[in-house]
């Protein structure tokens, strides 16, 4: 179902055509797997590992009251998946008060306007594109991948439409302080911070997440293998919660917000198959979703309806690791992603269902790079020089939404990790240029969005400004000159020969050239 492109340097780019069929989708209801590709059909539960749900308990929950005016999910929104459990809209499960409103906190400083002025040291990395942009890719190394330990989440998550951020926040200044979860307010005219403190200090390992309604998901761990899930929301002075079950698990990962703002899903990696669940937006607790062949790890969403999720997946008994896509809505239905090179390692880290840009991370070069390409495209994957930065890590964050049909004029925001700590690379794959920033002091590292004018978003804390909101406008990139043939600097420019269809057979294999 892949299909392979390894170029000369000549022929530009070496990387991965997309999959010979188109991203998986709607408009192939049954489409059949590609020969000799294991694990691209339906996945079952044979041979799954064992995972128990445990309901939730309502008898113990004083602040699970039966008001009938809870704030539900619209049954018509998009982002309903069927699988071993019927899905339904949140309020059917339990209800929940509507959520007052909560005064604002005192006034925070201006959210400044102008971006932050780089150092002269980060002034000076930024270089200018190079002639050869791209490198070719060679024959990859057979590698083992080792599992890897839980990453560490981030530490603000923003909810899917950008409305509402969640983040666990310290008090105190012992050796050990207390942790509480902490709700910010995005969509307003002025951010803002609420705090969600229970009778009881969170532990540091506990994972938040926002949902589009104002409610946080709080996952614990309450004792070695087992989770529980709980929704907190303000009630005037005091935080409401509400429970939502558990799981017994060895490991378990949340993933990234939904983009139906009101779901939430996790993923329980075994030993030979990984289990997709349904943690919050159920109708009975915790529901299984899927069961994937292999462990998987990451997790981005391909559409706005939360049917299509990009895995990183390795197969049982090791080998490369590879992303795939799940379908959520054919009891997880499997597809290849990316195949850049039968022996390398191809993850995808972030993706634009608007654009369908796809930034990826592959060691198929040789080493770990940084790559894009668009889903359902035949261009291979690109490897720029110019997101190659000595010394430095480069991740993705953000990609600017609303550009329909036009993946190389979006606009990226990468958080640059080195040794002088982090800042904020903006770069687009049109610009072939890496613009550097530094970044506002108390920067949630790897947290921002942009809007579709082309304006990023930095969340930050600080003393004076707990709550607050860095503007950083995305800089216009000079257009990419073609280099001339001929040496004669005023001769006018060539006009190219007339093209014409020539059958496969006959097609010259020599001759060709780079594109400028």
């Amino acid at each position: 179902m892949t299909a392979c492109a390894i170029e000369d340097k000549t022929a530009g780019v070496a990387g991965v055509a997309a999959t010979a069929e188109p991203a998986p989708g709607p408009a192939e209801p049954h489409g059949p797997d590609g020969p000799g590709e294991p694990g691209a059909t339906g996945a079952s539960d044979e041979g799954a590992d064992p995972v128990r749900a445990v309901p939730p308990d309502r008898s113990t929950d004083p602040a699970a009251p039966a008001d009938p005016g809870t704030p539900t999910a619209d049954p018509g929104t998009p982002g309903a998946v069927a699988g071993p459990g019927a899905r339904a809209a949140y309020g059917e499960a339990a209800a929940v008060p509507p959520l007052p409103s909560v005064p604002p906190l005192p006034p925070v400083p201006p959210v400044p306007s102008a971006p932050p002025t780089p150092p002269p040291s980060l002034a000076r990395r930024e270089e200018a594109p190079r002639p050869a942009d791209e490198e070719t890719v060679p024959a990859a190394e057979e590698t083992s991948s080792t599992a890897r330990p839980r990453p560490v989440p981030p530490p603000l998550t923003i909810a899917a439409d950008h409305s509402y951020a969640a983040r666990l926040t310290a008090t105190g200044e012992s050796a050990e302080p207390a942790w509480f979860p902490e709700r910010w307010t995005l969509d307003g005219p002025e951010p803002y911070a609420v705090r969600l403190p229970l009778d009881r200090p969170e532990r540091a390992g506990s994972d938040v997440l926002p949902l589009s309604d104002g409610r946080v998901l709080i996952r614990r761990e309450v004792a070695a293998g087992r989770h529980t899930f709980s929704l907190l929301y303000p009630t005037g002075p005091g935080t409401g919660e509400l429970p939502l079950g558990g799981l017994d698990c060895a490991e378990l990962t949340l993933l990234p917000p939904s983009p139906d703002g009101m779901s939430a899903f996790a993923l329980l990696p075994g030993t030979r198959s990984t289990g997709v669940w349904l943690v919050a937006g159920g109708a009975f607790g915790p529901e299984h979703v899927a069961d994937v062949p292999g462990r998987c790890s990451g997790g981005a969403w391909l559409d706005r309806e939360g049917r299509l999720l990009a895995l990183d997946r390795q197969m049982p008994g090791g080998g490369p690791v590879k992303a795939v896509v799940v379908d959520l809505e054919r009891d997880g239905e499997v597809t290849p992603l990316l195949q850049i090179a039968p022996e390398s390692n191809d993850r995808l880290l972030l993706a634009d269902p608007d654009s369908g840009l796809l930034l990826v991370r592959s060691d198929a070069p040789g080493q770990d790079r940084l790559g894009w390409g668009v889903l359902g495209s035949c261009l291979p994957v690109r490897f720029p020089e110019c997101l190659c930065v000595p010394d430095a890590t480069l991740t993705p964050f953000a990609v600017q939404p609303g550009q329909m049909l036009m993946p190389e004029s979006c606009a990226v925001a990468l958080r640059i990790d080195g040794p002088a700590g982090s800042w904020v690379g903006l770069w687009r794959p049109a610009g072939r240029r890496l613009h550097q920033f530094a970044a506002p002091g108390g920067w949630a590292a790897g947290s921002g969005f942009w809007t579709r004018d082309g304006v990023l978003h930095l969340p930050y804390a600080q003393e004076g400004a707990p709550c607050a909101v860095a503007l950083l406008e995305a800089p216009v990139d000079e257009p990419h000159q073609a280099v001339a043939n001929g040496t004669d600097a005023s001769a006018a420019a060539p006009v190219p020969a007339a093209c014409r269809p020539v059958p496969l057979g006959q097609a010259p294999l020599t001759g060709r050239t780079a594109p400028g």
